[in-house]
């Protein structure tokens, strides 16, 4: 496993472009899984462990399902979220907890992920709030998902937690991958090390999982409620919008899935880590290989996708 030693090769995905000249380029990894899991392209590091950070969500919330959880799916898309702190998701987030208070959350107090949101607090003199934390939903279904289970919630997030060790199994099964390595996620939560390639794996089973199952449980709650996922300004949330069916999740230090209703997955890492390079290169892979969609018209309804200057490869 990667501990400081050179990678392998990354390969160009994103350009920025300046009056036809280009500016910038950012390197990375990109796999797309057919809607039969075959693979449609590959480049980079996609056997390589890596972090998925947030795209991780969708395995952990089906893993509690699997436990137990039962949410309405507005609920459950929240628990897979990593939302703007709008009052509904804090709202969804009390509702989540029940009997349990946001005290027992144990990720750190922020304010809003959303820029906008943020200064409005700020504006408001609004302290930071473990609710307000983008990992809350997250938090709030381990809670309940360790309370219903009769296991301690005081550390739910411990790796050693049951908790914690039936969600690495979900990750593993789902993967088709043994966990390279645990580490600590920004919000405190155990975060696995799998493979880009294993990443795209267990988002297409999420997605494309038959009816009855945890997996498709939460597939749905997430089509049904992208505002949960996200929130009105977030470019994942105006891209599920946009096209019916997708599930699109993204993930810090530029980890961005999507896939489309008929299964058609692309993962993807920008490896230094920029934010805005990691749906250019996702999008460049859809109009590829599901050109049925009109993704210029996609791209004008979503404010947050406009960005003329960045060209994916």
């Amino acid at each position: 496993m990667w501990r400081g030693e050179p990678r392998g090769v990354v390969i160009p995905l994103v350009q920025v472009v300046r009056d036809g000249l280009v500016e910038s380029v950012h390197f990375g990894s990109r796999v797309v899984l057919g809607p039969g899991g075959e693979v449609l392209e590959a480049g980079g590091d996609v056997d390589e462990p890596g972090y998925p950070r947030s795209t991780a969500k969708l395995m952990q919330a089906a893993g509690m399902v699997r436990l137990g959880l039962d949410l309405p799916p507005d609920l459950l898309a929240l628990a897979s979220a990593s939302h703007s702190a709008e009052e509904f998701h804090l709202d969804g987030a009390r509702k989540i907890l029940g009997e349990l208070t946001e005290d027992d959350l144990q990720c750190p107090a922020h304010l809003p992920h959303d820029p906008v949101l943020h200064d409005v607090w700020i504006a408001e003199g609004r302290a930071p709030r473990r609710l307000a934390h983008n990992c809350s939903g997250k938090h709030a279904a381990m809670l309940a998902t360790a309370k219903l289970n009769g296991w301690s919630t005081q550390d739910y997030l411990d790796p050693a937690h049951p908790l914690q060790v039936k969600l690495a199994e979900t990750v593993a099964e789902l993967t088709g991958e043994p966990i390279a390595h645990t580490a600590v996620d920004g919000c405190g939560a155990p975060l696995f090390a799998i493979s880009l390639r294993g990443l795209a794996t267990a988002v297409q089973r999420v997605a494309t999982a038959p009816p009855g199952t945890p997996e498709h449980r939460v597939a749905e709650a997430i089509r049904r409620h992208p505002e949960m996922l996200a929130g009105p300004n977030r470019d994942v949330t105006q891209l599920m919008t946009a096209v019916p069916g997708l599930i699109a999740k993204d993930g810090a230090e530029a980890v961005q899935i999507a896939v489309l209703p008929d299964g058609v997955t692309v993962a993807v890492k920008i490896a230094d880590g920029s934010a805005r390079g990691r749906m250019p290169a996702t999008l460049a892979a859809l109009r590829r290989f599901a050109p049925r969609y009109d993704w210029d018209d996609v791209v004008n309804r979503c404010p947050s996708l406009h960005a003329p200057n960045m060209v994916g490869l």
